[in-house]
């Protein structure tokens, strides 16, 4: 499975709320330095999201000279497959559903990663974005294949490497929060997959904006959530990624903190790096912080470009 979507660099969208960039603490990388030259940039989706979603950053990126690019991994954006349900309308059979998506696995999206790099490979290696769940993906790909990354950025995003799998983490007084509540329908257990409705109801709707994209204007919000697939596969969620210190960590890695994030709390973001310098203490993340939702490449593009221009 090695399809791969560029995304469009002039979409027509509107620039995104300002957003203040900071430092996370003193030992944070500094964000102001430009790079020496044009770097690579490989920018991984999360949960229920798709390449699409990158378009303000690819060609913000783009116009800083650097070369980027955006891909669906399997079962989001254009390698998608929908339940018959969701295009029906049928609300009860659709939470119902067994997906067509349930058996893809973490390693296949793992696998388009990998085929991709080996593809951008140049003077200098890629740096791996991941938002969300793509963390995941890119812990993963770090621990098969870290002589082709450059440089792991987490945005807000999933580190799993001493629990297992992600969705241990939902368990724990970090990740509480209300936001979700009422988001996904039906049974995993039943489905394969975690399963959401982005073709909901007002209200439904308005949760969903809720937690991943409140800093965005209604109107505009609106594009991104129906743009969101229904079905994540649950192999992505329920797989251990655990990761070595011989392969994941020696890998240079940085973390975009978002502080206002409802979907994976600033305590939660907190508890996997302070895991994760642990694992590897001659080898800890570089911390920057946006004062965003969830979403910046949405609500911040311009801070959220800095950041990733300045990274070395």
């Amino acid at each position: 499975m090695r399809r791969r979507q560029f995304l469009f660099k002039n979409l027509g969208l509107a620039a995104g709320a300002a957003a203040l960039a900071t430092t996370g603490d003193a030992s944070a990388a500094p964000t102001a330095a430009r790079p020496a030259a044009p770097r690579t940039y490989l920018l991984i989706h999360g949960a229920w999201h798709s390449s699409l979603h990158w378009a303000r950053i690819v060609r913000l990126l783009s116009a800083r000279g650097h070369r980027v690019v955006a891909i669906d991994l399997p079962g989001h954006g254009l390698s998608a497959r929908f339940p018959r349900a969701y295009l029906t309308g049928d609300r009860a059979a659709f939470a119902a559903e067994v997906s067509p998506q349930k058996d893809i696995r973490l390693d296949d999206g793992a696998d388009v990663v990998i085929a991709v790099l080996r593809e951008l490979q140049g003077e200098s290696r890629p740096i791996v974005v991941g938002h969300s769940m793509g963390g995941t993906v890119i812990t993963r790909v770090g621990e098969r294949a870290p002589e082709l990354v450059g440089r792991l950025v987490y945005l807000s995003a999933y580190c799993p490497v001493r629990r297992g799998p992600p969705s241990a983490f939902s368990e724990l007084p970090e990740a509480k929060q209300p936001y979700l509540d009422g988001l996904m329908l039906g049974n995993p257990a039943q489905t394969g997959v975690v399963r959401i409705d982005p073709r909901g109801d007002a209200k439904y709707r308005d949760t969903l904006r809720a937690a991943f994209y409140h800093d965005v204007p209604a109107e505009e919000s609106l594009a991104f959530a129906l743009a969101l697939t229904p079905d994540l596969p649950l192999g992505y969620w329920t797989t251990d990624a655990s990761a070595t210190k011989e392969r994941w960590g020696r890998v240079p890695r940085t973390f975009i903190r978002c502080t206002e994030d409802r979907a994976l709390p600033i305590a939660l973001q907190d508890l996997m790096i302070r895991e994760a310098d642990a694992w590897t203490p001659d080898n800890r993340f570089d911390r920057t912080t946006l004062k965003t939702s969830h979403s910046p490449f949405a609500s911040a593009p311009d801070a959220l470009t800095g950041l990733l221009h300045a990274l070395a």
